[in-house]
């Protein structure tokens, strides 16, 4: 998806049976929602980048702390190997009867 993400947004569109139309896809529509949706862009919105989020417990979150750069492995630099294990646990837990291996 992130090789040829317009292709992708297109896609999206016709399934939800709202297609651009070729004046739309003439005037790069497709292109600009790319753009507005791109990681980069939401991650620099002032209400992304700046304040906290009230979370249930009355622990306060910087808004920031919602936006990671979701690349493969990252989570070392976020979790501790036991609470890696912990997860992959809870995981296989919720999933079991699936027909997943792990």
């Amino acid at each position: 998806m992130t090789a040829d993400r317009t292709k992708h947004v297109k896609m999206l569109a016709e399934f939800l049976r709202v297609p651009f139309s070729e004046d739309e896809e003439n005037a790069g529509v497709p292109e600009e929602v790319v753009k507005l949706c791109s990681f980069e862009n939401r991650k620099g919105l002032p209400v992304n980048s700046i304040g906290k989020a009230d979370r249930i417990g009355g622990l306060l979150m910087k808004n920031s702390s919602f936006f990671r750069s979701g690349k493969v492995g990252d989570w070392r630099n976020h979790l501790t190997e036991e609470m890696a294990n912990k997860l992959d646990c809870i995981v296989q837990e919720k999933l079991k009867g699936l027909g997943l291996a792990f």
